[in-house]
């Protein structure tokens, strides 16, 4: 068990010193880890499960539980994949046998699956995990995770940053981009520590995100995919207190998830060793690079030795793949599916209605038996519209609505996720906050109350609507405010099959996206 406080004047507190019942812990201060047992101040780290503790009673209890909770049991036998075409074969045999594609299937394959790829000396894509030699604790906790098979994004990009390759991946929101990321990180550090064994983890990979909830995510994530890997993980986010931050680090991880800006403040106030980090991830390029992260990933970056580095969106620009090429001498740039394309398995619809009406339009759809698909989630442009239009949903139509914005504090955006989640509350109603990135695997349903100020935006708020492959629904309200974006709007609805409003196909501010025929689909007022 190590301790998560260094001594002043001693950095190894004799092993006398560790508390032996919970008692003699005191309680702990706010931003400070609390014991995952009885709440108290978490001073130790469970070697065994990573967790916070207090006491060596409390280890003991956890221990216990988790014995409990986890008797031996058979496993059981490995998802075969489906076998949809003569090319393709997986053999389950207790080896994870795989035959190897050759040249004709891996392009085969690739044009089945939407993937492109432009680089040299590119991995095929992968048909298991199986097949990447993964260590077989990490295999086990991908199924545990809910893992059957790689998604395209997963099958092409493993591969390719498991074979060391710089990286720029472009795919629909919900495409499993976390875990094509996460999964060769964890089995990187995972076997380097196993190589080389050390009292203490250092740094290996790090991954930034442009905000805290996405952040928290996929430290979520990774601590599910290396449980019982010698393998840790610190969060560095605003919000919470950067003394414990900075003192999980410096008990030893092997991957640090962050925000720019705090993992800048981190580094400005402290000493932080990062020359041993040799992975490096920004996830959500697009938003890192062309907002005002730019400046500071390139702060970052320079302090590092020259890493791997893998960049992830749904959008990727022609200026963001220029700016990946400066940072690094090769860049394999992989893209699945249509990108800067709403997601194929969310079904839009756009409706044509005035500023002045929309939040009785909105009422509308939350009490039709036929249009109200929930959980859903009702996107506007600021806070206090998110504020007070959640407190009318919950007047006008009795449905429990809360909102989600960048002035809530971490707790309070938490618990509103959590509470979703669990389907305390159908409806939250956010800002840009929850657009990108973040994993709500039972949304069914987005309403666009307020478009965006760019097309690449409202991909992000649509993508919502669908993970993994899942049919949702998106509704967009769309008058003459948006006029800026009506060529974009009507290419992204005609790319989807989606019926054009009348208005919006006959607006001159559509000219040249859209030529209104006899054959043009219509569709009635309203819905």
């Amino acid at each position: 068990m190590e301790s998560s406080v260094a001594a002043e004047n001693d950095s190894n507190p004799p092993e006398d010193d560790v508390k032996e019942r919970c008692w003699d812990q005191r309680e702990a201060l706010p931003g400070e880890p609390r014991c995952v047992v009885c709440g108290r101040y978490g001073e130790y780290i469970c070697d065994e499960t990573d967790d916070d503790i207090c006491s060596l009673e409390c280890k003991g209890i956890l221990l216990s539980r988790l014995g409990e909770s986890w008797q031996p049991t058979a496993r059981p036998c490995p998802v075969k994949l489906p076998i949809t075409d003569e090319c393709y074969y997986v053999r389950d045999n207790g080896k994870s046998e795989v035959n190897p594609l050759t040249t004709d299937q891996t392009e085969l394959l690739r044009r089945k699956l939407d993937i492109l790829v432009k680089g040299d000396t590119t991995p095929p894509p992968i048909l298991s995990f199986a097949s990447c030699k993964l260590p077989q604790k990490l295999l086990e906790n991908i199924e545990v995770a809910g893992y059957e098979m790689p998604t395209p994004v997963q099958m092409q990009a493993i591969p390719a940053a498991l074979a060391r390759q710089s990286l720029l991946v472009s795919a629909e929101t919900g495409s499993g981009k976390t875990g094509s990321f996460l999964i060769p990180i964890v089995s990187q550090c995972a076997k380097f520590n196993e190589e080389h064994f050390r009292n203490q983890q250092q740094p290996l990979a790090m991954v930034l995100t442009p905000t805290r909830e996405l952040c928290i995510q996929v430290e979520d994530q990774a601590k599910v995919l290396g449980k019982g890997l010698p393998f840790k993980t610190a969060l560095v986010v605003g919000g919470d207190a950067m003394a414990g931050q900075l003192h999980r680090i410096q008990q030893g991880v092997s991957l640090i998830v962050g925000t720019p800006g705090r993992l800048i403040d981190l580094l400005t106030k402290h000493e932080i060793e990062l020359d041993t980090i040799s992975i490096l991830v920004l996830d959500e390029v697009d938003c890192m690079l062309q907002r005002g992260f730019r400046e500071q990933v390139m702060q970052i970056f320079t302090a590092l030795s020259q890493p791997q580095v893998l960049m992830y969106s749904a959008t990727i620009p022609k200026d963001v793949e220029k700016m990946a090429s400066s940072m690094a001498k090769k860049v394999t740039v992989i893209s699945v599916g249509k990108p800067n394309k709403p997601n194929q398995s969310v079904k839009q619809l756009a409706i044509w209605v005035d500023s002045k009406r929309k939040k009785q339009k909105l009422f509308d759809i939350l009490m039709s038996k036929q249009h109200y698909k929930p959980p859903v989630i009702v996107f506007v442009d600021s806070r206090l519209g998110a504020d007070l239009l959640s407190e009318a949903i919950t007047v006008s139509t009795g449905l429990k609505a809360l909102s989600i914005h960048g002035e809530k504090s971490m707790k309070d955006r938490r618990e509103v996720v959590r509470s979703f989640l669990v389907g305390e509350i159908p409806v939250i109603v956010a800002t840009g906050v929850l657009s990108r990135g973040i994993d709500l695997l039972t949304v069914k349903q987005v309403i666009v109350f307020d478009m965006p100020n760019s097309i690449k935006e409202y991909v992000h708020q649509v993508g919502r609507a669908s993970r993994m492959g899942e049919e949702g629904t998106s509704i967009v309200f769309v008058n003459e405010e948006n006029k800026k974006l009506f060529p974009q709007l009507v290419e992204a609805l005609k790319t989807s099959g989606a019926a054009i409003p009348r208005e919006l196909a006959n607006s001159r501010y559509s000219v040249g996206s859209f030529s209104a025929g006899r054959g043009q689909k219509k569709r009635k007022l309203g819905f």
